[in-house]
């Protein structure tokens, strides 16, 4: 956090932490099956971390991304809407410019669903013809693009009345591995969490993986309403239909 005050208590995440360790007492490993996925608000945020990494200027102008032809097309459901926002209120990436002086704007990555912008530095603009928008971050071996708080709107159910409409599924709560093909967008990670049976936890399950491709996981993705904007990436649960799991 930047502020102090902002600090959660640590009473409340010690108690946090071991609610969800018991909860998740002597998991079990489903069959392999197809089924709607319920992503915890903490997991989807790696899905918008796929999102960065794909419309990432760099990734762009290498020509491996899966979403390097995608610019100005719909490869979100009508209504999401994913911001880019350097000037966030105690944001844990705000700043008023990036690592080479450029001032940045608050980015629409994603309007209604379509594609508007890549982040951008300096030299990736001009190998792609465009302008800087202000995404340069500065390391140890010089300045590359990046995100600054990204953040996926949410929508307007809560994840429970998102697995009762459910029924039967899956509600991921970690992700294991790194198992994202950056060029196909393939995607394939290890995963925990619980079964859940009329809207309810029934079984903590782990030692599975889940399989898909981020463009029709994308089309496909539909935000709740548990979003916690504290971090530079955030993003509410999400969930997602039909999904490939791979178990025993």
């Amino acid at each position: 956090r930047v502020f102090l005050e902002d600090m959660e208590n640590p009473v409340d995440i010690g108690r946090r932490a071991g609610e969800r360790a018991v909860r998740r007492l002597n998991p079990q490993k489903i069959s392999t099956r197809t089924a709607n996925v319920l992503y915890e608000s903490r997991a989807a945020k790696s899905l918008l971390g796929h999102f960065a990494g794909a419309v990432n200027g760099s990734s762009i102008a290498r020509k491996t991304s899966f979403l390097r032809e995608k610019m100005g097309q719909q490869i979100f459901a009508p209504g999401i809407q994913i911001v880019d926002d350097p000037f966030k209120r105690r944001g844990a990436a705000t700043r008023p410019f990036d690592g080479e002086g450029t001032a940045g704007l608050a980015l629409d990555m994603v309007e209604n669903g379509v594609l508007k912008h890549w982040f951008l530095d300096g030299a990736t603009s001009r190998e792609l013809g465009l302008q800087p928008n202000g995404r340069a971050h500065r390391g140890g071996s010089g300045t590359a693009p990046g995100a600054t708080n990204l953040t996926l709107a949410p929508g307007k159910k809560t994840p429970g009345e998102m697995m009762k409409e459910l029924g039967d599924g899956l509600l991921v709560t970690d992700l294991i591995g790194h198992g994202v093909n950056g060029v196909t967008g393939d995607y394939s990670r290890g995963a925990s969490g619980f079964w859940f049976e009329n809207g309810e936890p029934v079984q903590a399950v782990s030692e599975i993986t889940i399989a898909g491709n981020l463009i029709d996981m994308f089309g496909r993705m539909v935000p709740a309403s548990d979003l916690d904007a504290r971090y530079s990436v955030a993003a509410p649960s999400v969930m997602i239909e039909g999904l490939a799991i791979a178990g025993e």
